[in-house]
């Protein structure tokens, strides 16, 4: 049931606390999503300034061509104490964009502002699949993805290639680097047994028994 609705989604709802944060948790399956070509993504930042913002605005549709990013530009690491800012802006985006599956961080996330995200996208998109990236990062938080997306080595690498292009910004940070991406990638990918996959968690599901 979960692959067929990801398979004849038609809408899809990207959420991201941060920059940057949606093509390094999904980006793989944006770009298996965009080789469809039938398929709408719309994708909300909830932090972001300046340089920041602009590179979250260009980065999602060099992933799938035509997608639009709206960037709300609140404090980045600062989400919790503007719990009501963050609940408003994704309740109106959720009007403006239903959604068929929803890409949207963990709820467990050590990230508090990925946390905050993730338990508010449930109150708003309620009835659309919801497949929980996964970030790494130096918390040491990553768990053991029930559902996977396999990617070949070209996806893989370019998926590398435009994180780098996409978020120029980041390039200085230590734990930005190829290795880290394709380590991970390659991680699921074993476990999935393909080249390389993107894992993902899915705590609740209908199930269509006929």
């Amino acid at each position: 049931m979960i692959a067929a609705r990801l398979r004849h989604a038609r809408r899809v709802v990207c959420l991201g606390a941060h920059p940057d944060d949606i093509e390094i948790g999904c980006g793989g399956l944006l770009l298996r999503l965009a080789g469809r070509g039938d398929v709408q993504v719309d994708g909300l930042v909830l932090t972001g300034q300046q340089g920041r913002a602009e590179e979250a605005r260009q980065s999602l549709p060099r992933f799938v061509p035509d997608a639009t990013v709206e960037v709300a530009g609140l404090p980045d690491g600062m989400l919790p104490g503007h719990w009501s800012a963050v609940k408003e802006t994704m309740e109106q985006f959720g009007q403006r964009h239903p959604a068929d599956v929803v890409l949207a961080p963990r709820t467990d996330d050590a990230h508090q502002d990925h946390r905050l995200v993730a338990e508010l996208a449930s109150t708003v998109w309620r009835d659309s699949l919801m497949l929980r990236y996964e970030i790494p990062k130096w918390d040491g938080d990553l768990g053991a993805p029930n559902h996977f997306v396999a990617l070949d080595r070209d996806t893989a690498g370019r998926k590398v290639r435009l994180l780098n292009e996409c978020f120029p910004s980041q390039a200085t940070r230590d734990w930005w680097d190829d290795e880290l991406f394709l380590a991970l990638l390659r991680l699921r990918g074993m476990e999935t047994r393909a080249p390389y996959a993107e894992g993902f968690f899915v705590t609740k599901a209908l199930l269509d028994v006929g």
